[in-house]
């Protein structure tokens, strides 16, 4: 028996299957790939697709994990936070799924999905398969969200300090944008930045900011604690950007792009740092697509904390995350669960 759960909270179009134990049987990821030429997610058209593809999606997952819906014990979904049109059809989709069998749905918070990848065994992790237990740090940074939380159990997780503005990924993406590298941007503006001196600009909340006497963080007021604002060092690099010539922008793109990454990443590892102090813990998990970031990685190791990063594909939105939170999560029992909605943002409908 299993939890199969469907995650469509964005532009991934995401099945999978779980054992109740933890073991990931199955995980299908479907990425639409049309919305680059808008330069970021069309709403209505990751909508269209989903609802185009999802019942694909799962019967790979059924295939791929060697299974049948008989075999289904539980089935979750992904409530929220996310693009309401792209959640209702997933919700839609699962509750159908559950209802027709009768079977008992979870409703998942897509942070709390981000937790719980940690919570997945099998070959589901960088670390040669063993789940992450709580008590544990986590940050979660991703293109739509960027906090950090103290989880410690399996069905929660404490808000400890979050993003005031843009998120992580979304910062790397509007980077990337800004030095003409397309979208998404976080992989291409990494490749570039490999090439480029992290200390050639001093954008606000960079170890180069503060060592030539600049405030080192975007915003007054937050700078020992754990919330973080990335609007200050977009803004830095679309001022640089407009003060170079053409030519001056094509010589010291790597540059730009290793300092911009340098101020974000630690941004990040810097919060990161003082949550275990503030915490006493020396475990530190990460998820979000931004945790695929080679310098955001070797920032976090050098903590000295226990580290734990799930397999790429467990970073990124997906539903074996989801499934894993559903295994935690309250069960409703058919018919409760019927008149579930999705919900944008913020904290889920009581």
């Amino acid at each position: 028996m299993s939890v199969l759960a469907i995650e469509t909270s964005c532009d991934d179009t995401c099945a999978a299957l779980v054992e109740p134990g933890g073991r990931m049987l199955s995980n299908v990821i479907s990425s639409q790939g049309v919305h680059d030429r808008f330069g970021g997610v069309v709403p209505e058209i990751a909508s269209r697709h989903h609802l185009r593809i999802v019942n694909a999606v799962v019967n790979s997952a059924l295939s791929q994990a060697g299974a049948t819906l008989d075999e289904v014990e539980l089935v979750g979904a992904t409530q929220g936070p996310g693009l309401v049109g792209a959640l209702l059809v997933g919700l839609s989709t699962a509750k159908a799924l559950a209802a027709a069998r009768e079977l008992p749905f979870a409703a998942v918070d897509h942070l709390q999905g981000h937790v719980a990848a940690n919570f997945l065994s099998g070959n589901g992790t960088d670390e040669g398969g063993a789940a992450f237990e709580p008590p544990f740090v986590c940050l979660i940074a991703s293109g739509g969200h960027t906090l950090l939380a103290l989880v410690e159990d399996h069905d929660g997780f404490e808000v400890l300090g979050r993003t005031l503005d843009d998120a992580a990924g979304e910062a790397f993406d509007k980077g990337a944008r800004l030095l003409g590298l397309g979208y998404p941007g976080g992989a291409a503006l990494e490749r570039l930045a490999a090439d480029g001196d992290r200390e050639a600009f001093a954008f606000p909340g960079s170890a180069a900011a503060r060592a030539r006497g600049g405030r080192g963080s975007a915003r007054e007021g937050f700078a020992r604690g754990l919330d973080f604002s990335f609007a200050g060092v977009k803004t830095a690099l679309l001022y640089t950007v407009r003060e170079l010539s053409e030519g001056e922008l094509r010589e010291r793109a790597a540059d730009l792009a290793a300092s911009y990454q340098a101020a974000i990443v630690e941004s990040l590892v810097e919060r990161a740092e003082r949550a275990l102090e503030q915490t006493g813990l020396d475990r530190l998990a990460v998820g979000g697509g931004v945790a695929a970031n080679g310098a955001l990685r070797r920032g976090l190791a050098r903590l000295g904390a226990t580290l734990h990063v799930p397999a790429s594909e467990l970073c990124t939105d997906n539903a074996a995350m989801i499934a894993s939170a559903a295994r935690f999560a309250r069960r409703l029992r058919y018919p409760e669960y019927l008149g579930l909605d999705a919900y944008a943002s913020g904290e889920r409908p009581r």
